[in-house]
C-alpha cells in the first residue's frame, strides 16, 4: 500500500481521489501512519436497475420474429 504526507494529501487530495487506487492510500504525520484511504466498495446490487431508462425496445424480446402454427 503507497503512503503520502499528510502536507501532500492536503495539496492532491482531489486528484488522488480520482486515481485512488483498489488497496487504498496511508496517510502519514512526521512519518507515522494516522489514517488509511480506500475506496468505497460498490456491491452487485447497486448495478440493478442502473440501466432503467437508457435502454428502449422496438419489438417484444420474447418473440423470435417469425410466425409458426401449432399443430392442432
Amino acid at each position: 500500500m503507497k503512503s503520502i504526507g499528510a502536507a501532500k494529501f492536503k495539496e492532491q487530495c482531489l486528484a488522488l481521489l480520482d486515481s485512488l487506487e483498489p488497496e487504498g492510500l496511508v496517510i502519514t504525520k512526521h512519518g507515522k501512519p494516522v489514517a488509511t484511504l480506500k475506496p468505497y466498495a460498490n456491491s452487485c446490487a447497486s448495478l440493478i436497475g442502473s440501466m432503467k431508462g437508457k435502454i428502449k425496445m422496438h419489438d417484444d424480446a420474447l418473440s423470435t420474429g417469425s410466425k409458426w402454427k401449432a399443430l392442432d
